[in-house]
């Protein structure tokens, strides 16, 4: 007699190819013609069964991008701060690249949108990606690469907001060169000696 089917293994075996028909679509067609039906069709289940566990094409994108992390779940130190942090912006570089057929920035835009998917978003993909960053660079201040009082969040802002700027803005990411001068100026202004009175000034 012949064993029955093991539920949980065809569960994961459905999950798995939904999203990874769900990554052919997006680098085909992009985010925007992205549709559960098209999604069902090309994994070969029903859109009952994508919904069971996702409640829009934005949620399953997500989790897509949640499981291809990376960086976020292997937070670099290679004793060399702007070392570490190319390999940060690397990494979101990669998940903004190329613009016209990348889950993220079709995710970015429908959360606008969208609040509930906008709260997930930043919970699952980006404040993970935050606290890395704050972790190495509170690493760099105990070993002396950062002044103690420097701003992390001013830090953030500074690193991560051109890269956002050049997308919203279709200017292209920055290449390698492009990179290594961004992250060179901030750590040049981090570090920077503060001048005297700075802090009483209006």
């Amino acid at each position: 007699m012949s064993k029955a089917p093991n539920a949980a293994r065809r569960s994961e075996s459905s999950r798995r190819a939904i999203l990874a028909a769900t990554e052919e679509l997006c680098g085909e067609g992009g985010y925007g013609r992205l549709t559960i039906e098209a999604i069902a069709t090309r994994a070969g289940v029903s859109k009952k069964t994508i919904y069971r566990w996702w409640p829009s094409k934005g949620a399953v994108v997500l989790e897509l991008l949640d499981e291809a992390a990376s960086v976020a779940a292997n937070p670099p130190d290679s004793g060399d701060l702007a070392t570490d942090l190319r390999a940060l912006l690397t990494e979101v570089i990669g998940l903004l690249t190329p613009a016209h057929s990348s889950p993220a920035i079709g995710l970015i835009g429908e959360a606008l949108h969208d609040p509930d998917l906008a709260r997930d978003l930043r919970e699952r993909l980006i404040q993970p990606r935050i606290a890395t960053f704050k972790e190495r660079l509170r690493r760099a201040q105990e070993t002396g690469q950062l002044p103690a009082d420097a701003d992390l969040d001013v830090a953030l802002d500074l690193l991560y907001g051109p890269l956002y700027h050049r997308m919203a803005l279709h200017l292209g990411m920055p290449d390698p060169s492009h990179l290594d001068s961004l992250i060179a100026h901030v750590l040049r202004a981090l570090t920077a000696p503060h001048p005297a009175g700075a802090a009483e000034q209006r």
